[in-house]
């Protein structure tokens, strides 16, 4: 098992950087990898059900893990046959905008397969035309 971080930062404020991630519907606004998800709720909570479906047309099952609405903090687990990753997001506020922050624990390849991606996604979600670059830790 591995584990990467990336951040992000950007101008988007930060009550709109936690809606875009607490409506599921509203992921593939911002993460261009996303085609569709199709969830058993309108924003997400503990034990929620669903899958993403990618651009390439694969879907992934996930199950919403926790939620801290306060602290705008969340965790979720993703699966697509053997293949598992957890994911755990928190958006902070910054004096001119948002951050977000992205740990993701699974197998190393599927780390690396997913990180370029997820940069991609999470400069977009925060940055609109201007911002930090997304970097790992």
């Amino acid at each position: 098992m591995a584990a990467v971080t990336l951040r992000a930062a950007g101008p988007a404020p930060v009550e709109d950087v936690w809606a875009r991630y607490a409506v599921p519907a509203l992921w593939p606004t911002w993460s261009p990898q996303i085609r569709a998800v199709r969830a058993d709720g309108a924003r997400i909570a503990p034990g929620m059900r669903g899958e993403v479906v990618s651009f390439l047309g694969v879907s992934v099952g996930f199950v919403v893990e926790s939620v801290d609405e306060e602290r705008r903090r969340w965790t979720w687990r993703v699966a697509l046959g053997p293949v598992r990753l957890r994911l755990c997001h928190a958006v902070l506020a910054r004096p001119a905008g948002s951050a977000t922050t992205l740990r993701i624990e699974g197998p190393a390849v599927a780390l690396a397969a997913y990180a370029g991606p997820a940069r991609w996604a999470l400069g977009r979600l925060v940055r609109g035309r201007g911002g930090d670059p997304v970097r790992p830790d």
